[in-house]
């Protein structure tokens, strides 16, 4: 296999077992009743923190948990993007690889929260797209800002 291909396969393997992982926290063993049966002992061990303190942190934690998880998800759309579409220019960034990682973005968390809304235990809700996709712009974002800064005299941002 040539190294090209090689780099293509491996992004979007990567990007494939991450919308797995992103597959079965969208199920119910994750829902928050789940996770708050091992978060609150760990917090509780580690702090002291009683139940009501707890539920406002529970409700941070699975927040970050999904700016993490939708933010990594656009980085690897991002590069699994600019393995397959290689800039004519050689460029590291290109507004098509950001814009379709956040149009893919937006579209998982869209259909994540869709098919939560079937499942009992979780709730699908419009709000929690609108944090996803802003987790994808924001890593768009930091993409663009490192690409430009460091490699402005190697590297055309186009």
């Amino acid at each position: 296999m040539s190294r090209d291909r090689h780099h293509v396969l491996k992004a979007w393997i990567a990007l494939i077992l991450w919308l797995i992982v992103i597959a079965i926290e969208s199920t119910t063993y994750l829902s928050s009743q789940q996770t708050s049966r091992f978060l609150f002992p760990v917090l509780h061990f580690l702090f002291g923190i009683d139940y009501p303190t707890f539920e406002p942190w529970h409700a941070f934690l699975r927040k970050c948990g999904h700016v993490f998880g939708y933010g990594l998800l656009s980085l690897l759309l991002f590069r699994a993007w600019r393995e397959t579409l290689p800039s004519a220019t050689g460029s590291r960034w290109t507004a098509k690889w950001a814009g379709i990682a956040v149009f893919g973005t937006a579209l998982v968390a869209t259909l994540d929260e869709w098919h939560q809304s079937y499942i009992p235990t979780r709730t699908g809700t419009y709000r929690d797209v609108i944090l996803d996709t802003c987790a994808g712009i924001a890593v768009q974002l930091a993409v663009f800002l490192y690409y430009r800064r460091s490699h402005r005299t190697t590297d055309g941002v186009h």
